[in-house]
């Protein structure tokens, strides 16, 4: 579902941008559907489960992982309360299990899933300081990004396998369509394509870009991008050759259809995307419509 989404996304995305092309304007839009009601305290990355039914929201203030029901958005579950401290990042292995980057303890804790339900059955340490991203890559590597510590590492059956250093608050880590990572390397107002053992291939930022504190990011398919831009409060759509092709929101803060105040975390499956409107302590929700 998630391949054959991604042109129609684009277009769609295009024209909720407002822009002067005539193209953009026939028929396509991009509605706001609803945003949550759920309790939820300066929400960061969010992700889907692996079947789609599910959002785990990663909830900062509430130092737990929230369950909403992806379509609904109200609460399902949630875990991780008394074991967690300042909740960022939250992924998914191939076997179902989860790994939620708890920031203040300065830790990967790894969840067995009973259903929508986490039962922590260990940690991944060394060598880093306030994770804020993790990625279960399909290598079996566990990469972790340390806001605090200013790098990134590979983890292989708990061991340092690879570093990237020289960052500044780095963020979200995330699978790019070839296999390679995505970074946000938020302090540098830059966005990262790694390799997997975490050699710099490319890099997305400057004028082009106008990032403003990038946070956590949904790749699509094609290789392509969602960035959450923190203080631009808006989300922002890339195109595989890195073209900057529409930005949601006004540069503005504020709660409204198209209104953020500063925005973490985003994730996308078939015509819906998700938004984490962190400032304003919701989940929104769009619906892709021609």
């Amino acid at each position: 579902m998630r391949a054959t989404r991604l042109p129609f996304l684009l277009c769609c995305l295009l024209a909720t941008n407002l822009a002067a092309d005539d193209a953009a304007a026939e028929g396509v839009q991009f509605v706001f559907e609803r945003a949550s009601d759920a309790e939820l305290n300066n929400p960061h990355d969010i992700k889907l489960s692996p079947d789609g039914h599910y959002l785990y929201v990663a909830d900062v203030g509430g130092n737990r992982v929230v369950v909403l029901d992806a379509m609904s958005l109200e609460t399902v579950d949630s875990f991780g309360g008394g074991e967690l401290s300042g909740t960022h990042d939250i992924d998914f292995d191939r076997f179902g299990n989860a790994y939620v980057a708890d920031t203040h303890n300065g830790r990967i804790v790894v969840y067995r899933m009973h259903a929508t339900h986490g039962q922590m059955v260990g940690e991944i340490r060394g060598r880093l300081a306030g994770p804020e991203g993790v990625l279960a890559h399909p290598n079996g590597m566990i990469y972790a990004s340390g806001a605090w510590s200013n790098n990134v590492l590979a983890y292989q059956d708990g061991r340092v396998v690879h570093e990237l250093g020289g960052l500044s608050g780095p963020h979200d880590v995330e699978l790019a369509a070839d296999g390679n990572i995505w970074l946000a390397d938020a302090g540098n107002d830059r966005i990262l394509l790694l390799s997997q053992q975490l050699d710099v291939m490319r890099e997305l930022g400057g004028p082009a870009y106008a990032f403003d504190g990038v946070r956590y990011l949904d790749p699509l398919p094609d290789g392509g991008l969602l960035a959450a831009d923190k203080h631009t409060h808006s989300v922002k759509l890339i195109a595989p050759d890195g073209t900057l092709l529409a930005t949601l929101g006004d540069g503005r803060p504020g709660l409204g259809e198209h209104r953020f105040r500063t925005p973490e975390g985003v994730d996308s499956f078939g015509d819906w995307v998700w938004i984490a409107d962190s400032g304003n302590h919701r989940i929104v929700r769009y619906r892709i419509v021609r």
